[in-house]
């Protein structure tokens, strides 16, 4: 079975060419049904980052899960990096909690 998530795996891995990815389905912290793929975090290193703002590495993210933004992911989390800036890291950040849906 193809779930949202292996589909935005291999879009990221055939786009980006990664030194690093994951990929985290963060939707049972929110209050969306058992078993939904609608919110995602995503720890992206990638040499095609070099020399590239925060803005655009976000905007080449989300530009190539265009088609998946909205429905059937509602929210994306992205944590981009360069090699070297993922080398002076301990990690990707973690998630905070919901507050919103009636989570609060």
């Amino acid at each position: 079975m193809t779930t949202i998530q292996n589909l935005v795996e291999h879009r990221i891995a055939s786009h980006f060419d990664p030194v690093f990815v994951e990929i985290v389905n963060e939707s049972h912290m929110h209050n969306v049904p058992p078993g939904s793929e609608s919110h995602f975090k995503v720890t992206l290193v990638s040499q095609t980052f070099d020399g590239m703002r925060s803005v655009k590495r976000h905007q080449a993210v989300y530009g190539v899960l265009a088609e998946y933004m909205g429905s059937p992911i509602h929210a994306l989390a992205l944590h981009t990096y360069t090699a070297d800036e993922w080398g002076q890291r301990e990690g990707s950040p973690d998630s905070p909690n919901c507050l919103g849906g009636g989570k609060a």
